[in-house]
């Protein structure tokens, strides 16, 4: 379009705001209220001057609500701001002398008029039918309420209006008129026709709320795309640890034209969350990144990826325009490389000795060898020691356990009789990893949980037996837990270390006594594996905030009602750290079948 502008949505946007903004100012201040209208009020008695008023602070108030999604592109808020400006300019000027308002509104709507093609993000469909049960579920509340309201005062009502008269005065006074009903003092008239105008506008704005709240389609990974992602998997699962946390069945892929790269994601909030790096022929990530923009664009979300590798954030970045953020690091340890041996094992060597000595014992499996009664006692067991009520996980956990399709995962369980008869749901079992398959020699961390009476140094015990068996299961690789901001820890303890990292370390170390950055670190350091950073990559800063608590809600640690405060899980720090050496006991993993 000849007059089209890419930054006509932001500013109409501001524009919008502005306008409601001053017709909330002058309806609901006094000094504003003197009207020209008062000049036809003998050919509408009783009404016009209200009406104006009424209408001046809704249309108000619905340009505020719209503001937002007029700067997100939504299709139905450019048609609502369309139908809202001329009618905010004809309240206006009936009611003002010398007012810009109404000149500023049909600006706005020409401007609104010629550049129809900047607005085209899509709406959900399913607000559609939410925003009509709304409206009609709280109109049905409105008449019940509204009747009492008119009622309420039967010693100042002039005359004995009908029924019919009460529930049109109620309709009317809805939407800000005078109905027929009349009242002997002004005070009880005003407060039937605010009370009246306020239930409407509520109405009113709930059901635009829900008509223009960001789309969030319910996530879902059907077989035929768990299929072609496993088949991805086979083939190139080895570039990212990752990767098989894209199975997880409350995620959606989009996949490159050519079908040889997918992206696993879900919407939260109006940001559309991919998790790690694309999978599939690094040659058709781009594809795939395109694709995923083009989502972006047509919903206008905010795009955002979560744990991607540093390969992963180049092309990212290149192909999307986007920026990177180092946020962590994952260890990684090279099985071949490990030993207990040495000073710098020394204290893992005696932890793993002195649980041993307790009499714990450890077995690691692939899942497909469990038989259905160890699988259930294992899900059991786990399920008993989940700190939280609702499980936790998204960019680097499954959310399951025991499934046929994850027959190559591997299990590691350790067992000890519990003492004085105690019996647990899961029998002798007192801790359990879980680990899921990264390429065709490497696994990767998804589930840590331990009993929490368990004697410290259960879960090096595990990790150091995992480690142990690796080369029988054909292993060479294992990834353990995701380190948060491990390198600004690692730098700001040595020495020449400038005041800034220092100070930036600082802050950290004070943010570990809620979420534990600093011990997960050091847990992590013990097995002296090597460090591959990973990156959030976002669009602009000011988007970062909204990035934020929409992944703290995609990992459940935000949940509505209730924010949980310590990260714990598989690549997170829980409950048991002490000084010597216990760890984490708990894993953002559901174990469901």
């Amino acid at each position: 379009m000849l007059f089209s502008r890419s930054w006509v949505p932001a500013a109409a946007g501001y524009a919008a705001l502005f306008i409601g903004i001053l017709d909330i100012v002058r309806g609901v201040i006094p000094h504003f209220r003197r009207s020209r209208v008062i000049l036809i009020a003998d050919v509408f008695p009783g009404t016009a001057t209200t009406l104006a008023a009424a209408a001046s602070l809704l249309v108000g108030v619905l340009l505020v609500m719209l503001a937002h999604a007029l700067r997100r592109r939504k299709v139905r808020a450019w048609r609502a701001v369309v139908l809202l400006l001329p009618l905010g300019a004809v309240v206006e000027a009936l009611r003002w002398r010398h007012s810009a308002t109404a000149a500023i509104s049909l600006g706005l709507f020409v401007v609104l008029l010629l550049n129809r093609g900047e607005f085209h993000a899509l709406p959900d469909p399913r607000s559609r039918w939410r925003a009509l049960w709304n409206f009609l579920a709280l109109g049905v509340l409105d008449l019940g309420i509204g009747w009492v309201v008119v009622s309420v005062h039967p010693a100042t009502i002039v005359g004995d209006p009908s029924a019919g008269e009460r529930v049109q005065h109620v309709l009317l006074g809805l939407v800000g008129m005078q109905g027929p009903v009349e009242y002997s003092l002004d005070g009880t008239a005003d407060l039937v026709y605010y009370s009246l105008a306020g239930l409407g506008a509520l109405t009113a704005i709930t059901t635009l709320y829900l008509a223009l709240r960001p789309e969030r389609p319910a996530a879902a990974l059907s077989g035929e795309d768990e299929r072609r992602v496993r088949a991805l998997l086979d083939r190139h699962g080895r570039h990212d640890s990752l990767g098989y946390f894209a199975l997880r069945r409350d995620k959606s892929v989009v996949f490159s034209p050519s079908g040889k790269a997918v992206i696993a994601y879900r919407v939260v909030s109006g940001v559309m969350l991919a998790s790690g790096d694309p999978i599939g022929d690094p040659e058709a990530w781009p594809g795939a990144i395109r694709r995923f923009m083009e989502e972006v664009r047509r919903h206008a979300w905010v795009p955002a990826v979560i744990g991607c590798s540093e390969t992963g954030g180049e092309i990212w970045t290149r192909e999307a325009g986007l920026c990177a953020l180092e946020i962590g690091d994952e260890a990684i340890v090279d099985v071949a490389g490990f030993s207990l041996e040495g000073r710098a094992m020394r204290n893992v060597r005696q932890m793993v000795n002195r649980t041993e000595r307790a009499g714990y014992t450890c077995m690691v499996r692939r899942v497909g060898d469990l038989s259905e009664q160890e699988r259930e006692q294992i899900r059991a067991a786990a399920g008993s020691w989940r700190g939280t009520e609702s499980e936790r996980g998204f960019s680097m956990a499954l959310g399951r356990f025991g499934d046929p399709a994850d027959d190559a995962c591997v299990v590691v369980t350790a067992h000890k009789p519990g003492e004085d008869g105690r019996v647990s749901p899961g029998g002798d079992i007192r801790a359990v990893l879980h680990f899921v398959p990264w390429g065709r020699a490497g696994i990767s961390l998804d589930l840590m949980r331990r009993d929490r009476d368990a004697d410290p140094g259960l879960n090096e015990l595990l990790i150091v037996k995992t480690l142990q068996a690796a080369p029988s299961l054909g292993v060479t690789r294992v990834s353990l837990n995701f380190a948060m901001f491990r390198s600004a820890l690692a730098r700001g303890e040595r020495l020449g270390a400038g005041p800034v990292m220092r100070a930036w370390r600082g802050v950290l170390v004070f943010l570990s006594r809620w979420f534990q950055i600093e011990s997960l670190y050091r847990f992590n350091a013990k097995f002296r594996p090597f460090w591959e950073p990973r990156f959030l990559v976002y669009a602009t800063a000011r988007d970062l905030p909204r990035i934020g608590l929409s992944a703290l809600q995609a990992e459940a640690f935000l949940t509505v009602g209730r924010l949980s405060l310590p990260f714990r899980g598989r690549r997170r720090p829980g409950p048991g750290s002490s000084p010597s050496g216990s760890t984490p006991s708990e894993g953002p993993l559901p174990v469901s079948p």
